[in-house]
């Protein structure tokens, strides 16, 4: 029988070799030289694309409005919301409108992340790959940074138009409880003038009621009960054709009083349920035409319903976002790591 403290004695003494070699492998002078010149490459590449960045746009959805046809009166439209700075189905969601036959797109919100400028160039750069105009509309990450931002690439946060005799609202309620005195005055009277349309489609981020819940309840909705209730009021008697909202990751399809609304939280942010009737990545498509208006559900690729998978899947979208949107930081940041683990280990 080997003594305990013997056996002791060579697994430390083996633990102490195998130290001693990690050490001498990862942290030497020329691993060290090397990621240096890593650090400054990327560096330099993140500060010359920087000061080479084209300017970003201002008014973004003026402009798609002058891009519009608004003279058609039979015509279809995506809708679509919750993307969160989404690579891989944002862009399939992107090409499949790009083939399909719509003549624009409204974004329900939740472009990116929190709303700082780099997550909005990102999203820009994508948004520039549709080939159809595309309008958007304020979610509560958005301006999680600040207002400015948003308002300082796409405008106002909340508009108006009109396409044939369809009347086109949308909405800001990005604080999650309720629109404030001058926008809702605003919004009465959009609402009356809007009767001399024949349809009547209205996008807002955050539903009123979650339809998850047992009657008409607060959940992920407007945490102001009482305005929910008087904007579905004001909405009922307006004769709403559709209301559009996000907000919840995935699709419901109901109605609130007398108000017919559809939930479209599936371009690209975490599934968080499992029911595969709701939660699956999606965009609506609307059809305008003879004098009636059709909705249809165009399912993307979305992961298997069970836990883990959904779970996998969730950690993976937002690594793999961040690291595309920040590699040139998140390089210069894990350089850093190793160059003060360096110095820790030479002086042990």
């Amino acid at each position: 029988m080997i003594p305990q403290r013997v056996k002791s004695f060579y697994r430390n003494e083996y633990i102490r070799t195998l130290t001693r070699w990690t050490n001498r492998l990862m942290f030497n002078r020329a691993v060290a030289a090397v990621v240096i010149i890593i650090f400054l490459i990327a560096a330099v590449v993140k500060v010359d694309s920087g000061l080479s960045a084209p300017d970003m746009p201002e008014d973004w959805n003026y402009q798609m409005l002058q891009a519009t046809n608004r003279t058609q009166e039979n015509f279809s439209f995506a809708v679509f919301g919750d993307n969160k700075n989404s690579v891989t189905t944002f862009n399939t969601l992107i090409d499949r409108v790009n083939r399909d036959n719509v003549s624009f797109g409204l974004d329900v919100g939740d472009l990116v992340f929190n709303g700082e400028m780099e997550q909005y160039r990102f999203f820009i750069n994508q948004m520039e790959k549709f080939q159809k105009p595309v309008f958007t509309v304020v979610g509560n990450h958005d301006i999680e940074d600040e207002r400015t931002n948003y308002y300082e690439l796409f405008g106002p946060f909340y508009y108006s138009f009109t396409v044939g005799s369809s009347y086109f609202i949308v909405l800001d309620d990005a604080n999650e409880k309720n629109l404030d005195p001058w926008q809702m005055m605003w919004l009465r009277g959009e609402l009356e003038k809007s009767q001399n349309y024949t349809y009547r489609f209205v996008f807002m981020h955050v539903p009123l009621f979650d339809p998850r819940e047992k009657g008409l309840k607060e959940g992920e909705s407007l945490s102001d009960l009482s305005f929910a209730f008087q904007l579905n009021k004001l909405f009922d008697d307006s004769n709403v054709t559709m209301l559009f909202c996000s907000h919840i990751h995935g699709y419901f399809r109901g109605v609130w009083g007398k108000t017919p609304y559809i939930i479209t939280g599936g371009a690209g942010a975490e599934l968080l349920g499992s029911d595969e009737n709701h939660y699956f990545y999606h965009y609506i498509r609307v059809s305008v035409s003879g004098g009636n208006v059709s909705y249809q559900v165009v399912k993307l690729p979305s992961p298997d319903d069970e836990f883990l998978d959904r779970w996998a899947h969730n950690v993976w979208i937002y690594t793999y976002g961040f690291f595309d949107i920040y590699f040139y930081e998140s390089v210069m940041g894990l350089a850093l790591l190793y160059l003060g683990a360096y110095v820790i280990s030479r002086r042990w």
